[in-house]
């Protein structure tokens, strides 16, 4: 991802897939609480209002939102973990595989690891 955005500048904007099919609307974006850095988007997507999460690195910030690297359909199917909450390690190792992601090894992580590494989120304007 692009580390020059603030994060809080993609509340609200739209995500599209790697073909431009909108996915939906990013409600949150969660934090790795070590780095600070951004690491996942909660995307409202279809009729039920299902948050979906999308890793924001390979994504890419575009003027249109984010263009997730990702097709549609694989997005739809993402874990259901709900939102509102931090992401457990589990969690984030079901995502990282579900997208087909590489998960760093600790001796590969830019900082000391963290036991229990949890994400913290980036509410919406209510908070």
């Amino acid at each position: 991802m692009q580390t020059d955005i603030d994060p809080r500048s993609l509340i609200g904007r739209k995500a599209f897939d790697l073909n431009g099919a909108k996915l939906g609307t990013i409600d949150e974006v969660y934090l790795d609480d070590a780095t600070g850095d951004p690491e996942w988007a909660a995307v409202r997507t279809g009729l039920f209002r299902r948050d979906a999460f999308v890793p924001l690195e390979p994504s890419e910030v575009v003027e249109a939102g984010l263009r997730v690297p990702f097709e549609r359909h694989l997005v739809k199917q993402a874990p259901d973990l709900g939102v509102g909450r931090h992401l457990s390690p589990e969690q984030e190792l079901r995502l990282y595989r579900h997208y087909g992601l590489h998960v760093p090894l600790d001796n590969e992580l830019p900082y000391p690891p963290v036991p229990e590494r949890r994400f913290g989120r980036i509410a919406g304007a209510d908070g």
